[in-house]
Protein backbone atom coordinates (compact mmCIF):
# COMPACT_ATOMS: atom_id res chain seq x y z
CA UNK A 1 0.00 0.00 0.00
CA UNK A 2 0.91 3.81 -0.63
CA UNK A 3 -1.17 5.49 1.63
CA UNK A 4 -3.94 4.50 4.36
CA UNK A 5 -6.48 7.23 4.97
CA UNK A 6 -7.76 6.24 8.67
CA UNK A 7 -11.42 7.98 8.69
CA UNK A 8 -14.06 7.76 6.08
CA UNK A 9 -15.59 11.41 6.73
CA UNK A 10 -15.74 13.63 4.23
CA UNK A 11 -12.35 15.37 4.55
CA UNK A 12 -10.87 11.19 4.45
CA UNK A 13 -12.86 10.62 1.52
CA UNK A 14 -11.78 13.83 0.06
CA UNK A 15 -8.04 13.01 0.18
CA UNK A 16 -8.52 9.20 -0.87
CA UNK A 17 -10.03 10.45 -3.85
CA UNK A 18 -7.28 12.81 -4.64
CA UNK A 19 -4.36 10.24 -4.39
CA UNK A 20 -6.60 7.72 -6.55
CA UNK A 21 -7.18 10.55 -8.99
CA UNK A 22 -3.14 11.00 -8.80
CA UNK A 23 -2.72 7.39 -9.57
CA UNK A 24 -1.33 6.41 -6.06
CA UNK A 25 -2.77 3.46 -4.45
CA UNK A 26 -4.96 3.93 -1.25
CA UNK A 27 -6.95 2.56 1.53
CA UNK A 28 -9.42 3.77 3.69
CA UNK A 29 -9.85 2.86 7.20
CA UNK A 30 -13.19 3.28 9.13
CA UNK A 31 -14.46 2.15 12.23
CA UNK A 32 -17.90 2.71 12.00
CA UNK A 33 -20.17 0.34 9.56
CA UNK A 34 -21.08 3.42 7.12
CA UNK A 35 -19.18 5.78 5.30
CA UNK A 36 -19.78 10.35 6.03
CA UNK A 37 -18.24 10.27 9.32
CA UNK A 38 -20.45 13.60 11.13
CA UNK A 39 -22.28 13.85 7.76
CA UNK A 40 -25.32 10.89 8.21
CA UNK A 41 -28.56 10.55 6.72
CA UNK A 42 -31.74 8.84 8.28
CA UNK A 43 -34.45 7.64 6.00
CA UNK A 44 -37.65 9.41 7.58
CA UNK A 45 -40.37 7.69 5.26
CA UNK A 46 -39.71 5.96 2.13
CA UNK A 47 -37.49 7.15 -0.25
CA UNK A 48 -37.33 10.93 2.02
CA UNK A 49 -34.07 11.30 4.13
CA UNK A 50 -33.02 14.00 6.38
CA UNK A 51 -29.54 15.24 7.47
CA UNK A 52 -28.75 14.19 11.11
CA UNK A 53 -25.30 15.74 10.49
CA UNK A 54 -24.38 18.31 8.54
CA UNK A 55 -26.71 20.10 6.19
CA UNK A 56 -26.51 23.43 5.13
CA UNK A 57 -24.47 25.43 2.34
CA UNK A 58 -24.42 28.74 0.54
CA UNK A 59 -22.37 30.21 -2.77
CA UNK A 60 -19.09 30.56 -0.98
CA UNK A 61 -18.62 27.24 0.08
CA UNK A 62 -16.52 26.50 -3.25
CA UNK A 63 -15.00 22.98 -3.19
CA UNK A 64 -18.01 21.40 -1.76
CA UNK A 65 -20.10 22.51 -4.49
CA UNK A 66 -17.60 21.81 -6.85
CA UNK A 67 -17.42 18.20 -5.62
CA UNK A 68 -21.24 18.38 -5.80
CA UNK A 69 -21.18 18.78 -9.17
CA UNK A 70 -18.87 16.17 -10.01
CA UNK A 71 -20.91 13.76 -8.47
CA UNK A 72 -24.29 14.94 -10.05
CA UNK A 73 -25.96 16.46 -6.79
CA UNK A 74 -28.33 19.55 -6.60
CA UNK A 75 -29.09 21.85 -3.98
CA UNK A 76 -32.27 22.39 -2.53
CA UNK A 77 -33.19 26.24 -0.96
CA UNK A 78 -33.59 26.31 2.58
CA UNK A 79 -37.28 27.16 2.93
CA UNK A 80 -37.87 30.47 5.19
CA UNK A 81 -41.26 31.57 4.29
CA UNK A 82 -43.47 32.76 6.98
CA UNK A 83 -43.15 33.86 10.17
CA UNK A 84 -40.85 32.87 12.78
CA UNK A 85 -41.85 31.55 16.18
CA UNK A 86 -40.19 33.07 19.21
CA UNK A 87 -40.43 31.66 22.88
CA UNK A 88 -37.73 34.24 25.60
CA UNK A 89 -37.69 34.92 28.72
CA UNK A 90 -40.27 31.84 30.13
CA UNK A 91 -43.16 34.21 28.01
CA UNK A 92 -45.46 32.19 25.57
CA UNK A 93 -44.57 31.69 22.25
CA UNK A 94 -45.23 34.70 19.85
CA UNK A 95 -44.99 34.93 16.29
CA UNK A 96 -42.85 37.54 14.59
CA UNK A 97 -42.02 38.46 10.92
CA UNK A 98 -38.55 37.66 10.02
CA UNK A 99 -36.21 35.54 12.13
CA UNK A 100 -34.89 38.96 14.14
CA UNK A 101 -36.41 38.17 17.68
CA UNK A 102 -38.72 40.20 19.97
CA UNK A 103 -35.46 41.68 22.00
CA UNK A 104 -34.36 44.78 22.44
CA UNK A 105 -32.93 46.03 18.89
CA UNK A 106 -30.23 48.33 20.84
CA UNK A 107 -29.21 45.65 23.11
CA UNK A 108 -28.73 42.85 20.20
CA UNK A 109 -27.21 45.66 17.70
CA UNK A 110 -24.55 46.31 20.15
CA UNK A 111 -23.87 42.58 20.96
CA UNK A 112 -23.51 42.16 17.18
CA UNK A 113 -21.22 45.07 17.14
CA UNK A 114 -19.07 43.96 20.08
CA UNK A 115 -19.08 40.37 18.48
CA UNK A 116 -18.23 41.56 14.64
CA UNK A 117 -14.95 43.52 16.48
CA UNK A 118 -13.62 40.32 18.50
CA UNK A 119 -13.88 38.43 15.03
CA UNK A 120 -12.26 41.22 12.56
CA UNK A 121 -9.27 41.36 15.46
CA UNK A 122 -7.94 37.72 14.64
CA UNK A 123 -5.92 36.41 12.19
CA UNK A 124 -8.14 33.40 10.54
CA UNK A 125 -4.88 31.80 9.07
CA UNK A 126 -2.92 31.68 12.29
CA UNK A 127 -5.41 32.67 15.14
CA UNK A 128 -2.70 31.76 17.71
CA UNK A 129 -0.82 34.84 16.02
CA UNK A 130 -4.02 37.12 16.69
CA UNK A 131 -2.21 40.31 18.81
CA UNK A 132 -3.78 39.69 21.97
CA UNK A 133 -4.16 36.34 21.59
CA UNK A 134 -3.06 35.15 25.18
CA UNK A 135 -5.60 37.34 26.51
CA UNK A 136 -8.31 36.10 24.34
CA UNK A 137 -7.53 32.04 24.72
CA UNK A 138 -7.71 32.49 28.16
CA UNK A 139 -10.87 34.33 28.59
CA UNK A 140 -14.09 31.91 27.99
CA UNK A 141 -16.78 32.98 25.60
CA UNK A 142 -19.33 33.25 29.25
CA UNK A 143 -16.66 35.23 30.91
CA UNK A 144 -16.62 37.27 28.08
CA UNK A 145 -20.17 38.03 27.86
CA UNK A 146 -20.51 38.80 31.81
CA UNK A 147 -17.97 41.62 30.89
CA UNK A 148 -19.47 43.24 27.75
CA UNK A 149 -22.99 42.62 27.63
CA UNK A 150 -25.33 44.47 30.16
CA UNK A 151 -28.72 44.34 28.64
CA UNK A 152 -30.45 41.28 29.97
CA UNK A 153 -31.89 40.70 26.11
CA UNK A 154 -28.33 40.25 25.14
CA UNK A 155 -27.28 38.56 27.94
CA UNK A 156 -30.42 36.27 27.15
CA UNK A 157 -30.01 35.64 23.56
CA UNK A 158 -26.20 35.78 23.23
CA UNK A 159 -25.80 31.35 24.56
CA UNK A 160 -28.62 30.70 21.77
CA UNK A 161 -27.32 32.37 19.05
CA UNK A 162 -23.35 30.74 20.27
CA UNK A 163 -25.38 27.23 20.25
CA UNK A 164 -26.77 28.14 16.83
CA UNK A 165 -23.80 28.99 15.28
CA UNK A 166 -21.23 26.49 16.79
CA UNK A 167 -23.00 24.03 19.01
CA UNK A 168 -21.12 25.39 22.34
CA UNK A 169 -21.48 26.06 25.76
CA UNK A 170 -20.32 29.95 26.12
CA UNK A 171 -18.10 28.39 29.41
CA UNK A 172 -16.85 25.64 26.95
CA UNK A 173 -14.90 27.87 23.82
CA UNK A 174 -12.21 30.64 24.84
CA UNK A 175 -13.09 34.08 23.04
CA UNK A 176 -10.14 33.69 20.63
CA UNK A 177 -12.13 30.32 19.19
CA UNK A 178 -15.27 31.62 19.31
CA UNK A 179 -14.22 34.69 17.27
CA UNK A 180 -11.96 32.39 14.79
CA UNK A 181 -14.78 30.16 14.35
CA UNK A 182 -17.37 33.04 13.57
CA UNK A 183 -14.41 34.87 10.54
CA UNK A 184 -13.09 31.54 9.60
CA UNK A 185 -17.03 30.33 8.46
CA UNK A 186 -17.28 34.23 6.87
CA UNK A 187 -18.07 36.65 9.71
CA UNK A 188 -21.01 36.09 11.75
CA UNK A 189 -23.24 37.76 9.31
CA UNK A 190 -22.92 35.50 6.59
CA UNK A 191 -22.81 32.07 8.74
CA UNK A 192 -26.24 32.99 10.57
CA UNK A 193 -27.90 33.58 7.35
CA UNK A 194 -30.06 31.99 4.99
CA UNK A 195 -30.58 33.63 1.69
CA UNK A 196 -27.30 34.45 0.09
CA UNK A 197 -25.70 33.21 3.65
CA UNK A 198 -24.31 29.84 4.87
CA UNK A 199 -27.16 28.10 5.88
CA UNK A 200 -28.87 28.86 2.27
CA UNK A 201 -29.00 25.44 0.44
CA UNK A 202 -28.97 21.62 1.56
CA UNK A 203 -27.78 18.97 -0.90
CA UNK A 204 -31.15 17.29 -2.61
CA UNK A 205 -31.64 13.58 -1.23
CA UNK A 206 -29.20 14.50 2.22
CA UNK A 207 -25.48 15.73 2.52
CA UNK A 208 -24.57 11.81 2.97
CA UNK A 209 -25.08 11.41 -0.55
CA UNK A 210 -21.94 13.08 -1.30
CA UNK A 211 -20.10 10.81 1.06
CA UNK A 212 -21.68 7.77 -1.08
CA UNK A 213 -20.55 8.93 -4.47
CA UNK A 214 -16.92 9.76 -3.21
CA UNK A 215 -17.20 5.58 -1.61
CA UNK A 216 -17.95 4.37 -4.45
CA UNK A 217 -15.40 5.69 -6.89
CA UNK A 218 -13.14 4.03 -4.57
CA UNK A 219 -14.63 1.04 -4.26
CA UNK A 220 -13.15 -2.01 -2.23
CA UNK A 221 -10.41 1.02 -1.15
CA UNK A 222 -12.98 1.38 1.49
CA UNK A 223 -12.66 -0.67 4.65
CA UNK A 224 -15.46 -0.77 7.48
CA UNK A 225 -15.89 -1.74 11.14
CA UNK A 226 -12.05 -1.52 10.76
CA UNK A 227 -10.93 1.13 13.95
CA UNK A 228 -7.24 2.08 13.89
CA UNK A 229 -5.26 1.65 17.36
CA UNK A 230 -1.92 2.15 15.84
CA UNK A 231 0.49 4.00 13.56
CA UNK A 232 4.03 2.90 13.60
CA UNK A 233 6.67 4.36 11.90
CA UNK A 234 10.07 2.82 10.86
CA UNK A 235 12.67 3.30 8.37
CA UNK A 236 10.90 1.57 5.70
CA UNK A 237 7.62 3.18 6.33
CA UNK A 238 4.62 3.26 8.07
CA UNK A 239 2.35 0.51 9.69
CA UNK A 240 -1.48 1.24 10.56
CA UNK A 241 -2.45 -1.38 12.99
CA UNK A 242 -6.74 -1.70 13.27
CA UNK A 243 -8.95 -4.41 14.17
CA UNK A 244 -7.81 -5.89 10.56
CA UNK A 245 -4.75 -6.42 11.06
CA UNK A 246 -1.74 -4.30 10.25
CA UNK A 247 -1.54 -2.14 6.71
CA UNK A 248 2.08 -1.21 5.42
CA UNK A 249 1.92 2.00 3.51
CA UNK A 250 4.18 4.89 2.59
CA UNK A 251 2.44 7.58 4.39
CA UNK A 252 -0.68 7.97 6.47
CA UNK A 253 -3.67 10.45 6.46
CA UNK A 254 -5.68 10.89 9.65
CA UNK A 255 -8.72 11.99 9.23
CA UNK A 256 -10.02 11.99 12.61
CA UNK A 257 -11.64 14.82 15.18
CA UNK A 258 -9.05 16.24 17.37
CA UNK A 259 -9.79 13.84 20.58
CA UNK A 260 -10.48 10.71 18.47
CA UNK A 261 -6.82 11.23 16.96
CA UNK A 262 -5.29 11.05 20.60
CA UNK A 263 -6.72 7.70 21.00
CA UNK A 264 -4.32 6.41 18.49
CA UNK A 265 -1.03 5.10 19.63
CA UNK A 266 1.35 6.66 17.54
CA UNK A 267 5.07 5.43 17.68
CA UNK A 268 7.38 7.65 18.25
CA UNK A 269 5.43 9.62 20.35
CA UNK A 270 3.26 12.71 18.99
CA UNK A 271 5.26 16.34 19.61
CA UNK A 272 2.37 17.51 20.87
CA UNK A 273 -1.06 16.29 21.60
CA UNK A 274 -4.06 16.84 18.91
CA UNK A 275 -6.21 17.91 21.72
CA UNK A 276 -5.98 19.45 25.39
CA UNK A 277 -8.15 19.18 28.91
CA UNK A 278 -10.18 21.61 28.26
CA UNK A 279 -11.37 20.37 24.24
CA UNK A 280 -14.72 19.38 24.45
CA UNK A 281 -17.05 18.20 22.04
CA UNK A 282 -19.77 19.88 20.02
CA UNK A 283 -23.05 19.98 22.05
CA UNK A 284 -25.43 19.08 19.48
CA UNK A 285 -28.20 16.68 19.52
CA UNK A 286 -30.65 16.41 16.25
CA UNK A 287 -34.13 15.66 16.59
CA UNK A 288 -36.25 15.29 13.69
CA UNK A 289 -40.22 15.58 13.90
CA UNK A 290 -41.69 13.82 10.94
CA UNK A 291 -45.46 14.74 9.61
CA UNK A 292 -47.04 13.92 6.56
CA UNK A 293 -46.43 17.61 5.28
CA UNK A 294 -45.13 20.80 6.63
CA UNK A 295 -48.16 21.54 9.01
CA UNK A 296 -46.68 24.62 9.91
CA UNK A 297 -47.03 26.54 6.79
CA UNK A 298 -51.14 26.22 6.67
CA UNK A 299 -50.48 29.02 9.67
CA UNK A 300 -48.33 31.13 7.56
CA UNK A 301 -45.36 29.98 9.75
CA UNK A 302 -41.89 29.21 8.06
CA UNK A 303 -40.76 26.47 10.77
CA UNK A 304 -38.44 28.34 12.21
CA UNK A 305 -38.18 28.92 16.03
CA UNK A 306 -36.03 30.23 18.90
CA UNK A 307 -36.63 29.07 22.40
CA UNK A 308 -34.72 29.21 26.04
CA UNK A 309 -36.75 26.79 28.01
CA UNK A 310 -35.55 23.86 25.71
CA UNK A 311 -34.60 20.87 24.58
CA UNK A 312 -35.17 22.50 21.29
CA UNK A 313 -33.70 25.70 21.41
CA UNK A 314 -33.74 26.19 17.56
CA UNK A 315 -36.15 24.57 15.13
CA UNK A 316 -36.13 25.08 10.97
CA UNK A 317 -38.44 23.69 8.19
CA UNK A 318 -35.96 20.86 6.48
CA UNK A 319 -38.84 19.22 4.43
CA UNK A 320 -38.28 18.11 0.97
CA UNK A 321 -38.85 20.42 -2.40
CA UNK A 322 -40.93 18.09 -3.63
CA UNK A 323 -43.31 16.77 -0.66
CA UNK A 324 -43.55 13.52 0.58
CA UNK A 325 -43.01 14.93 3.77
CA UNK A 326 -43.01 17.33 6.76
CA UNK A 327 -39.58 17.53 8.50
CA UNK A 328 -38.86 19.58 10.95
CA UNK A 329 -35.97 19.67 12.58
CA UNK A 330 -34.49 20.47 16.18
CA UNK A 331 -31.29 21.76 17.43
CA UNK A 332 -30.38 20.89 21.26
CA UNK A 333 -27.31 22.06 21.78
CA UNK A 334 -25.02 23.97 24.23
CA UNK A 335 -25.72 22.40 28.12
CA UNK A 336 -28.65 21.04 27.02
CA UNK A 337 -27.63 19.12 24.74
CA UNK A 338 -25.72 17.28 27.85
CA UNK A 339 -28.93 17.17 29.91
CA UNK A 340 -31.02 15.87 26.98
CA UNK A 341 -28.77 13.39 26.20
CA UNK A 342 -28.80 11.36 29.39
CA UNK A 343 -32.93 10.94 28.86
CA UNK A 344 -34.50 7.96 27.65
CA UNK A 345 -35.73 7.76 24.02
CA UNK A 346 -39.64 8.14 25.75
CA UNK A 347 -38.51 11.05 27.97
CA UNK A 348 -36.86 13.09 24.61
CA UNK A 349 -40.01 12.93 23.05
CA UNK A 350 -42.16 13.22 25.08
CA UNK A 351 -39.97 16.54 26.15
CA UNK A 352 -39.52 17.41 22.29
CA UNK A 353 -43.14 17.09 21.03
CA UNK A 354 -44.60 18.69 23.91
CA UNK A 355 -42.26 21.01 23.10
CA UNK A 356 -42.97 21.42 19.47
CA UNK A 357 -46.89 21.90 19.95
CA UNK A 358 -46.34 24.89 22.50
CA UNK A 359 -44.37 26.14 19.65
CA UNK A 360 -46.70 25.48 16.84
CA UNK A 361 -50.08 25.42 18.69
CA UNK A 362 -52.32 22.84 17.15
CA UNK A 363 -49.46 20.54 15.76
CA UNK A 364 -50.20 16.74 16.19
CA UNK A 365 -47.98 14.06 17.48
CA UNK A 366 -45.77 13.52 14.83
CA UNK A 367 -45.84 10.10 12.53
CA UNK A 368 -42.05 9.63 13.39
CA UNK A 369 -39.85 10.54 15.55
CA UNK A 370 -36.06 10.62 16.07
CA UNK A 371 -32.87 11.51 17.85
CA UNK A 372 -29.20 11.50 16.69
CA UNK A 373 -27.21 12.00 20.05
CA UNK A 374 -23.32 13.51 18.40
CA UNK A 375 -22.41 14.57 22.10
CA UNK A 376 -22.23 10.64 23.08
CA UNK A 377 -21.00 9.57 19.48
CA UNK A 378 -17.93 7.37 20.32
CA UNK A 379 -16.50 7.68 16.74
CA UNK A 380 -17.49 11.99 16.33
CA UNK A 381 -17.17 13.15 19.90
CA UNK A 382 -19.32 16.14 19.36
CA UNK A 383 -20.92 17.88 16.34
CA UNK A 384 -20.61 20.41 14.65
CA UNK A 385 -16.78 20.12 15.26
CA UNK A 386 -14.48 20.22 18.37
CA UNK A 387 -14.70 23.11 20.57
CA UNK A 388 -11.58 24.73 21.60
CA UNK A 389 -11.54 25.75 25.21
CA UNK A 390 -9.28 28.13 27.10
CA UNK A 391 -5.61 28.04 26.16
CA UNK A 392 -6.49 25.59 23.39
CA UNK A 393 -5.41 27.25 19.66
CA UNK A 394 -1.97 28.62 22.05
CA UNK A 395 -0.96 25.30 22.56
CA UNK A 396 -2.51 22.95 19.79
CA UNK A 397 -3.02 26.13 16.66
CA UNK A 398 0.79 26.18 15.72
CA UNK A 399 0.48 21.69 15.34
CA UNK A 400 -2.61 21.36 13.78
CA UNK A 401 -1.41 20.72 10.53
CA UNK A 402 2.27 19.64 10.85
CA UNK A 403 3.08 16.76 9.46
CA UNK A 404 4.64 13.88 12.22
CA UNK A 405 7.10 12.06 10.03
CA UNK A 406 4.49 10.32 7.88
CA UNK A 407 1.93 11.45 8.92
CA UNK A 408 -0.55 14.11 8.12
CA UNK A 409 -3.84 15.67 9.43
CA UNK A 410 -7.01 16.41 7.59
CA UNK A 411 -10.52 16.76 9.44
CA UNK A 412 -12.54 20.34 9.51
CA UNK A 413 -10.43 20.73 12.68
CA UNK A 414 -7.35 21.39 10.98
CA UNK A 415 -8.81 23.70 8.74
CA UNK A 416 -8.51 27.62 8.76
CA UNK A 417 -10.90 28.35 6.32
CA UNK A 418 -14.86 27.13 7.22
CA UNK A 419 -13.60 25.65 10.37
CA UNK A 420 -16.27 23.26 11.11
CA UNK A 421 -18.15 23.54 8.02
CA UNK A 422 -18.36 20.64 5.26
CA UNK A 423 -16.28 23.10 2.73
CA UNK A 424 -13.08 22.82 5.65
CA UNK A 425 -13.32 19.61 5.67
CA UNK A 426 -13.04 19.16 1.70
CA UNK A 427 -10.63 22.11 2.06
CA UNK A 428 -8.51 20.05 4.70
CA UNK A 429 -8.59 17.13 2.81
CA UNK A 430 -7.32 18.62 -0.66
CA UNK A 431 -4.29 19.59 1.71
CA UNK A 432 -3.39 16.66 3.33
CA UNK A 433 -3.63 14.89 0.04
CA UNK A 434 -1.31 16.72 -2.12
CA UNK A 435 1.00 16.87 1.12
CA UNK A 436 1.34 12.97 0.86
CA UNK A 437 1.51 13.16 -2.91
CA UNK A 438 4.28 15.06 -2.54
CA UNK A 439 6.12 13.25 0.07
CA UNK A 440 5.86 10.22 -2.23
Amino acid sequence: MTVVVVGAGLAGLTAAADLAARGIEVTVLEARDRVGGRMHGIEVVPGRWADAGAAYLGERHTELLSLMAESGLKTVPTTMDGESRFALGGAPARSVPGRFPPLSGVALGEMFDLLDEVTRSVRPDAPWLTPDAAHLDAMTAAEWADANLKHEDSRQFFPLFLGEMMAAAPADVSVLHMAFYLRSGGGLRYLNAFAGGAQEWRIDGGAHRLCQALAAGLGDRVRLSEPVTAVEQDDEGVVVRSTGGGTRARAVVVALPPVLADRIDFRPGLPAPRSGPRTAPGCAVKVHLIHPSPLWREQGLSGWSVSNDGPLLSTVDDSPADGGAGILTGFVTGEEAHRFATLSHEEQRAAAVGHAARLFPGLPEPIGFHVTDWVNDPYSKGCYAALFGPGDWLSLGPGLTAPHGRVHWAGTETSTEFFGLMEGAIRSGHRASAEAAARL
